[in-house]
């Protein structure tokens, strides 16, 4: 469960259901994702775990499956909960909706009336240490090769030495947040040159190798947490789209940053219409390594051929055979989108399948 786990109470589900069954006589019950019991007003379930996880991984919001109605809970565009109401009528199916909508409610008006709390405590934190609190600035996140990685520390602290409103701290093993105050003229070419700086004297200072990412720039200190989440989302777009990429601004992402907030169910749908059950990363390195390099020349046969070092009716022969295997024409700028769109996608649930 990601958000609303500490802010929502389970006792606050249990209350509102109770308060819905005994108006429509209807059971309800709110499931974790993996099919584990939060609250219930059911006296005995008849129906699996396995169940719950199984809808979660559809594409479907709502689902019948054995005389019950399944409902997806979201916060934002992320499944928190699952509901299940009892019997598979239009009451059932309509008093499911209507926890929904109230449950979702819940969820945010819990987070907005913990947005206010902290508001106010960063405000007086940001008094108490004489810290502007309305300033141009930015997040940068320096993620390094190697854990504890204490040179790549010192070096960020010793070059931003001389700029006492610019903030450094480490939250993890592996990464160093820098909060930089930025000139009212500075812009996003300039964070650019920021980040190659960062990355030249840690390569040579520190002998570190590490990714940059930066958010937007923003204009008041409430609004740090936010940069920071776009440097942390760029990071791992980076990682799964553009691995070769070192420095990964989020004014930048491109096609990346859509798929990268597709359900993984869509995704999957999406896959088995352009491929079937052969996905691209079952093709063979020389399949692989010949799309890629015809994507890099843009469509060009002649250009990657020689590049290659292939005749150019062989690289024909290749382009044609994965045509026969896939029904997509890559020299064709319709089939070649779509079948570039589909390898990232295919990065993007390899990607997701290591965080699970």
């Amino acid at each position: 469960m990601r958000g609303c786990e500490h802010l929502v109470s389970n006792q606050v589900l249990q209350k509102t259901i109770d308060e819905l069954r005994a108006i429509t006589r209807i059971d309800l019950c709110v499931m974790s994702l993996e099919g584990q019991k939060v609250a219930s007003t059911f006296s005995e379930e008849g129906f699996e775990p396995e169940y719950v996880r199984e809808f979660v991984k559809s594409p479907a919001d709502s689902q019948v499956l054995q005389a019950y109605h399944f409902f997806k809970i979201y916060d934002d565009q992320n499944v928190e909960y699952v509901l299940v109401t009892s019997g598979g009528s239009e009451d059932a199916y309509m008093i499911g909706k209507i926890a929904v909508c109230e449950i979702q409610n819940l969820i945010v008006a819990y987070k907005e009336r913990l947005d206010n709390l902290l508001l106010v405590d960063i405000y007086n934190r940001a008094k108490k240490l004489r810290i502007d609190t309305e300033a141009r600035r930015v997040v940068f996140i320096v993620e390094t090769k190697y854990e504890k990685d204490n040179s790549a520390m010192e070096t960020i602290k010793s070059l931003y030495a001389s700029k006492p409103k610019d903030y450094i701290t480490a939250i993890d093993e592996k990464n160093i947040i820098i909060v930089k105050e930025i000139k009212e003229a500075e812009t996003y070419e300039d964070l650019e040159r920021v980040a190659k700086t960062l990355v030249d004297m840690l390569n040579v200072e520190a002998m570190s190798q590490v990714r940059v990412s930066y958010g937007n720039i923003i204009h008041e200190i409430k609004d740090v947490s936010r940069s920071y989440k776009e440097a942390k989302m760029a990071l791992e777009v980076g990682k799964i789209f553009y691995a070769d990429k070192i420095i990964v601004p989020y004014n930048n992402l491109g096609i990346g940053r859509l798929i990268y907030q597709l359900p993984i169910p869509l995704c999957q749908m999406f896959m088995k219409e352009v491929f079937g059950e052969q996905l691209p990363d079952t093709f063979d390195e020389e399949t692989l390594t010949t799309i890629n390099k015809f994507f890099e020349n843009n469509l060009n046969v002649s250009e990657t051929s020689r590049q290659l070092y292939v005749h150019r009716n062989t690289l024909v022969y290749r382009l044609e055979k994965l045509q026969k295997s896939t029904g997509l024409d890559i020299r064709v700028f319709d089939d070649a989108l779509t079948f570039k769109i589909a390898m990232m996608v295919v990065s993007y649930m390899k990607y997701m399948e290591t965080q699970d």
